[in-house]
């Protein structure tokens, strides 16, 4: 475009909800009730984990990271979603575009490298049970944690920092949310070196990430076929089983959402719908599956088995309980 724009001055537009107006309450108060029940499931995971001593392990430590990571995305997106809705504006100043988008890219990328984790935990666990307390002691989980987390924020920090101007070309995003290749698209001149760089990093989170999970996977399948155990069978298969069904339908739909913008021909509509929904769904689905399919977790969740949480109390009940029986 012929016509360049300050950064500080303008406002863009995100892509039109085209919700009819006597449907604009509702589906604010679904979006708002969405938002909340994201907060409230994930924030029961995160408590339980948190405060039942049995679940100080590393498969839970890890999985610990997961609910934070939702939380990130859940809050990236549904506030500016619900708010847009209400007001009937899907104007954005730059600054909260970047913001948006630097959470978003920090959640989706996040997710990947959090379910790889768990998957090399799971991989160790069954394939080599003897050597687990050494290779998931304390100490190595905070260097893998540490390691994650370093590396996450500076791989996307950069990969939005490479597109960030002081002056653009263009003032509409091209998605219903702002994200890295809505935001190169406004970006004026040459945008090879970003692009490959986005390339990279695509490559680098899902094709690791891919591998990772394929050989865990088939090492754990492997060794359950051979040990013929099969209670050990039954309860690997479930653990890895929710996993890999979580794992794979996140990798197909970021997959889509980012390698379509890339393709001119590729269908929009479904585009932004698959996008959304790696906003939308992981959230509220992964504490129900890691809360409701997880043995463990399920057993000692906070707001339904209070007994766990307050221990103490309730042995002290039962002390006097007994002095008064004698």
């Amino acid at each position: 475009m012929d016509s360049n724009f300050s950064i500080y001055t303008i406002y863009l537009t995100l892509e039109t909800l085209d919700i009819p107006t006597s449907n604009i309450l509702p589906a604010f108060i679904f979006g708002t009730l969405t938002y909340c029940a994201v907060l409230v499931f994930n924030m029961t995971v995160l408590l339980t984990i948190a405060l039942n001593r049995k679940l100080h392990k590393p498969m839970y430590v890890l999985l610990f990271n997961l609910p934070i990571n939702d939380m990130v995305g859940a809050t990236a997106f549904f506030p500016q979603l619900v708010s847009s809705i209400l007001s009937q504006s899907r104007s954005i100043t730059y600054s909260a575009c970047f913001v948006q988008a630097l959470l978003t890219h920090l959640y989706g990328a996040g997710a990947f490298l959090i379910l790889s984790a768990m998957a090399y935990d799971r991989f160790i666990a069954i394939c080599c049970p003897l050597k687990y307390n050494t290779f998931m002691s304390p100490n190595n989980l905070m260097k893998i944690i540490t390691i994650m987390w370093t590396l996450h924020f500076i791989l996307i920090g950069l990969l939005l920092a490479v597109n960030y101007r002081t002056e653009i070309c263009s003032t509409k995003i091209v998605d219903i949310f702002c994200n890295n290749p809505s935001l190169m698209k406004l970006v004026c001149g040459d945008i090879t070196a970003n692009n490959y760089y986005g390339l990279f990093i695509m490559t680098f989170y899902d094709g690791l990430s891919l591998l990772i999970v394929a050989f865990t996977y088939i090492q754990i399948l492997i060794t359950v076929v051979v040990k013929r155990q099969s209670e050990a069978k039954s309860k690997a298969l479930q653990t890895c089983g929710t996993h890999l069904i979580v794992f794979l339908c996140y990798e197909f739909c970021a997959c889509f959402a980012l390698i379509a913008h890339r393709i001119e021909s590729a269908p929009q509509n479904l585009r932004r719908a698959l996008g959304a929904s790696v906003m939308i769904f992981p959230p509220i689905l992964n504490p129900l599956i890691y809360g409701l399919k997880t043995k463990e977790i399920r057993q000692n969740l906070i707001f339904f088995n209070h007994k766990k949480v307050f221990p103490t109390k309730q042995k002290k009940k039962l002390n006097q309980g007994k002095r008064q029986l004698h």
